[in-house]
C-alpha cells in the first residue's frame, strides 16, 4: 500500500483494552488516517491529539453512528460492553442489549454508506467444550450454547449472521474474527471485571502468602497475546479479497487455569499457596480453536509464546501500577 492509497480507518472503542492496542499499532502507519471513538474515557485524547481525529459518541445513538462512520474506508468495531466471569454468571443480560443495538446500527450504516471493509470481533463461546481444537465449521447451532453463555453468545451469533447478510447485498467486505481469550497491556486489571488472565496478574502481584482461584482450576482457555491479534487485523486489511470471511483467531491450544496460575507464579518468582474456591463463579469448559483457516487465508501465525506473554504483562503491570 502506498501513500496515494491512504485510507481513513475508524476505530470504535479506541480507549479500551483491544481498541487502544489496535490504535497504537496504526499511529505511525503512514498509509492510514485515524478516526477514533471514545465514550466514557477521554484519557488518551491529549496524548494522541496530533495524530488522531478523536470523536466522542454514543454508538447506541443512530445520529452519532452516522456522524462517526461518514467518509471512512475501514471500520474496526471494538466498542463493546465487556466484563468478567462474575457478570457472565450473575448479570448475563448486560452483554446483550447495548452490544446488539450498537453493532446493528454500525452494520446498517456501513452498508448505507458503502464502507469498504468492516471488521467485527466475535468470540468463541458458541463452541462446545472440546478435547480437540475446534474449527469454524464445528459450530453446530442446533446443539445449543453453554447455558451461562446463552445471551451473550447468541448475540454474537446474530451479529455474525448480519455481517454475512450485508456482505451479500452491498459493497462492503466483512470479516468476523472469532477471538479466543486475548491478554496483554491495557487489559482490565480488575478482580471484579477482568478476565482470567488479567485477574490472575492482579492476584499474583498483590498477594503475599496465598492466591485465591475461582473454580476448581480445571477450566481450560486458549490465550492469545494482544499483539498477535493486532497483526492478524493488519493482515486481514491487507489481504482479504472475498466479501466475507469468518476465521478463528487464537493460540491454537489451551491451558488450564490451574496451570496458568502455577506458570505465572513460577515466572514471577513468587511462592504462594493456591486456594481453589469452587463457590465462586466459573464456567467449567475446555476450549482451544483451530487456526488453520487464518494461517492459510491470511498467512497469519501467532508469534508470542505464553511464557513470553506472561513476562511481558507482569513487567508492564509492575511499571504501570506503582
Amino acid at each position: 500500500m502506498t501513500n496515494n492509497m491512504r485510507q481513513k480507518i475508524l476505530i470504535c472503542g479506541a480507549t479500551g483494552f483491544l481498541g487502544r492496542n489496535i490504535l497504537e499499532s496504526f499511529i505511525d502507519n503512514e498509509n492510514f488516517d485515524i478516526r477514533a471513538v471514545w465514550h466514557n474515557n477521554p484519557t488518551l485524547i491529549e496524548k494522541y491529539s496530533d495524530r488522531v481525529e478523536w470523536v466522542n459518541a454514543d454508538l447506541t445513538n443512530m445520529e452519532d453512528v452516522k456522524r462517526v462512520v461518514k467518509d471512512v474506508d475501514i471500520i474496526l468495531q471494538y466498542a463493546a460492553v465487556t466484563t468478567g466471569i462474575k457478570d457472565v454468571v450473575s448479570r448475563p443480560h448486560i452483554h446483550v442489549t447495548d452490544n446488539a443495538v450498537m453493532n446493528s446500527l454500525l452494520l446498517r450504516e456501513a452498508f448505507e454508506q458503502k464502507i469498504k471493509h468492516f471488521i467485527f470481533p466475535s468470540c468463541t463461546v458458541m463452541y462446545q467444550s472440546s478435547d480437540q481444537p475446534v474449527k469454524e465449521t464445528d459450530f453446530d447451532e442446533s446443539a445449543g450454547l453453554y447455558p451461562k453463555y446463552y445471551g451473550g453468545g447468541n448475540t454474537k451469533v446474530y451479529l455474525e449472521k448480519m455481517c454475512k447478510f450485508y456482505s451479500t447485498i452491498g459493497k462492503t467486505k466483512f470479516t468476523v474474527l472469532r477471538q479466543s481469550n486475548i491478554y496483554g497491556p491495557y487489559d482490565k486489571f480488575n478482580l471484579e471485571t477482568g478476565h482470567v488472565f488479567a485477574a490472575t496478574v492482579v492476584k499474583v502481584n498483590q498477594s503475599n502468602e496465598s492466591i485465591d482461584v475461582w473454580g476448581s482450576g480445571e477450566e481450560e482457555r486458549d490465550l492469545l497475546y494482544v499483539s498477535d491479534l493486532v497483526e492478524c487485523i493488519h493482515s486481514v486489511i491487507e489481504n482479504q479479497k472475498s466479501q466475507f470471511e469468518l476465521i478463528n483467531v487464537g493460540c491454537g491450544k489451551s491451558i488450564s487455569v490451574s496451570n496458568l496460575v502455577k506458570k505465572m507464579l513460577d515466572i514471577s518468582g513468587k511462592k504462594l499457596h493456591i486456594n481453589y474456591d469452587e463457590n465462586k463463579p466459573t464456567v467449567k469448559t475446555k476450549l482451544a480453536v483451530d487456526i488453520t483457516r487464518a494461517k492459510k487465508t491470511f498467512n497469519w501465525n501467532p508469534k508470542i509464546s505464553l511464557d513470553v506473554g506472561i513476562k511481558n504483562v507482569l513487567k508492564w503491570y509492575e511499571e504501570n501500577n506503582k
